[in-house]
């Protein structure tokens, strides 16, 4: 399955959420991708101009497009998505020019 790097920065609402419950930052993203088709492999915080990065599968870019829509809609949190190519697939595809 593809993989992709979601990169999630907090709105102010998203920052007071995550002051009151920080638990709720694995409870939702996970429960509600996972009912988009997009597995969860790795979830980190970051400190820099995002908030977290989390790594995800998903069938296709049509899913991811609508999970990051669905995520982003709730007004806590900007996704930027972006696929992850494997590096030996890369050094392949350049190969093969």
């Amino acid at each position: 399955m593809p993989t992709y790097i979601l990169l999630s920065k907090l709105t102010a609402e998203g920052r007071k959420t995550v002051r009151e419950r920080p638990n709720r930052i694995q409870e939702v993203d996970r429960e509600m991708l996972e009912a988009l088709q997009v597995k969860v492999i790795s979830q980190h915080a970051v400190v820099g101009p995002y908030d977290f990065v989390n790594i995800v599968e998903a069938p296709d870019n049509e899913t991811i497009l609508k999970a990051s829509v669905e995520l982003g809609s709730r007004g806590t949190v900007e996704i930027m998505s972006m696929p992850a190519i494997p590096i030996d697939e890369f050094i392949q595809a350049i190969k093969k020019r």
